[in-house]
């Protein structure tokens, strides 16, 4: 591993499924809420196994043509240009897409032949087929509880995966964690993860997203910089789960008890 490999705890065995995937030119789909270190663990593991990393954040516009390439006029002349897929694919990095059930369906049409046996690519508009380099491997995220209708993955999809379940890890997982991220007093992540367990398990509050290691991570930094804590927390973790102004109080009234 180089110097650069950014810090990641494994929580299980996620870190031997995905050598073995990529041993076995197996797709990866994580699957899990925002926040769960899905992202830092796919650069974890790319650092890990020194090949590059090319990332598409997906959305309700990402195409295939964004993925695959297209032609651009340079000049006098058309040109074409590969899309990161191509990239990936011909000289054999990882391609991580990230939210891939936000984009659109021909982007799933366009990865279905590189996840299965054939491996490979089809270029619609140059009438070419691509055979991967052995050392390509897709992974892709999706986040099941967020993901409303039309936006889930079909199950014809998901099959084509070894799929690997990310949560949020244990209190002790986690305070180490936000202690190694964000260099916080030890005492102070305890809090700020007891914070995130008791948001998590109130249901009755309805919130579509709830409090990810990564907005403790950002309320730790926050903190350790010299911002008051309970501000803090406001800002970093309350704050960005709502905009109900009577949630946000009650939020705040719970936190404030807490830190």
């Amino acid at each position: 591993m180089s110097n650069t490999t950014p810090y990641y705890h494994e929580t299980g065995k996620e870190t031997l499924v995905f050598e073995q995937c990529y041993n076995n030119k197996l797709p990866v789909l994580l699957k899990g809420p925002t926040g769960t270190g899905k992202s830092r663990f796919v650069e974890y593991m790319a650092s890990k196994l020194d090949k590059r990393l090319i990332t598409v954040a997906c959305h309700e516009e990402t195409s295939s043509t964004d993925l695959i390439g297209r032609y651009i006029i340079k000049g006098a002349q058309t040109v074409w240009i590969d899309g990161p897929l191509t990239q990936a694919v011909k000289e054999g990095a990882i391609l991580y897409l990230d939210e891939i059930a936000e984009a659109r369906p021909d982007v799933i049409v366009a990865i279905h032949p590189l996840t299965d046996h054939r491996r490979q690519l089809y270029i619609d508009k140059l009438g070419e087929i691509v055979q991967a380099h052995p050392d390509f491997m897709l992974v892709a995220s999706f986040n099941p509880g967020y993901q409303r209708g039309f936006k889930e993955l079909k199950p014809s999809t998901k099959q084509r995966f070894v799929a690997q379940s990310f949560n949020y890890p244990q209190e002790k997982i986690e305070t180490e964690i936000l202690v190694n991220e964000s260099q916080i007093d030890k005492s102070i992540a305890k809090k700020l993860v007891n914070i995130a367990n008791k948001v998590r398990n109130l249901t009755e509050l309805g919130l579509s997203e709830t409090v990810s290691t990564r907005l403790l991570v950002d309320a730790a930094k926050l903190i350790h910089s010299g911002l008051p804590k309970r501000l803090s927390v406001e800002v970093a973790i309350i704050e960005p789960l709502t905009d109900d102004p009577e949630i946000i109080e009650a939020l705040k009234d719970l936190c404030n008890l807490m830190i």
